[in-house]
């Protein structure tokens, strides 16, 4: 369906209201992981606030749809997009990483929202299908989401799931690519190149859909198009910034895993300020 510019107006708004609150929560917890958590802002803004069936009153709603963060290190990105739709007060944010509290430097069950424990790489899609599967089995007509990192593709259990999911016909599942070009190791290029890349998912049975993951207006197609696609399950590479929104962040890989100092703070929070 085509979204009227006032919509995607609103929604470039939220994500980067929800790049201020990474920067926050990263920074008052002094540790975490920016990068990856800023590039994959619009796509996770545009699921939850157009796409993704759920009820914030009932996280266990059993018709909900179902969001899956394989790359776990970027919840704050998770937990920001949860709160602002609803699932717990904002103001909790800030105790990202401390003892006790719900917003773990890897989520958890605890956290209102999140399904299924996440971050030990390679693993997410596995989950995601195995969601897929219970959804047909029981003959429920939820759709299952999953992100993934870039540098974590390079992980063999992908593929095994990605050949498993295009083998039972999965077409309630979709895989988003967070394609920003940097693991922590450096670029992804020089560490293990995945290239050429959306042959390889459609050499596995995958429908490919490949964007620009900070348009807007491609991301809602996008997620439109994966559910019209019937019989196999669909990818979305979205190529991305790591970084994007805060300048000196940008295509940096020593802000894959760093939180910024009190003087990079400021700087980028007045970058993101509206």
């Amino acid at each position: 369906m085509p979204y009227s510019e006032k919509q995607i107006k609103e929604l470039e708004h939220i994500a980067k209201r929800i790049r201020y609150r990474i920067v926050q929560m990263i920074s008052c917890a002094g540790s975490g992981h920016p990068g990856g958590s800023l590039s994959a802002a619009d796509l996770v803004t545009a699921l939850f606030f157009t796409s993704l069936r759920f009820d914030p009153k009932r996280p266990d709603w059993p018709d909900r749809d179902r969001f899956h963060m394989s790359k776990g290190h970027c919840c704050p990105l998770w937990y920001a997009v949860l709160a602002e739709a609803g699932y717990f007060p904002i103001d909790g944010l800030k105790s990202l990483r401390k003892l006790g509290s719900c917003f773990q430097g890897h989520p958890d069950r605890r956290t209102p929202g999140v399904e299924v424990p996440s971050g030990s790489l390679g693993q997410g899609l596995s989950v995601a299908l195995g969601m897929s599967l219970a959804a047909k089995i029981d003959k429920k007509d939820y759709r299952v989401y999953c992100l993934l990192g870039d540098g974590e593709i390079q992980e063999g259990n992908i593929w095994e799931a990605a050949m498993a999911s295009a083998h039972y016909a999965c077409d309630n599942l979709c895989a988003i690519l967070d394609y920003n070009g940097f693991q922590i190791d450096g670029r992804i290029k020089e560490v293990m190149s995945l290239e050429p890349l959306v042959d390889k998912w459609r050499a596995f049975g995958w429908h490919t859909i490949d964007i620009d993951g900070h348009n807007m207006q491609e991301i809602l197609a996008a997620y439109d198009e994966a559910k019209t696609i019937k019989h196999k399950p669909a990818i979305i590479i979205a190529k991305t910034i790591k970084g994007k929104g805060v300048s000196f962040m940008e295509n940096i890989v020593d802000f894959h895993g760093r939180a910024p100092t009190k003087e990079e703070t400021e700087i980028a929070l007045r970058e993101l300020k509206d």
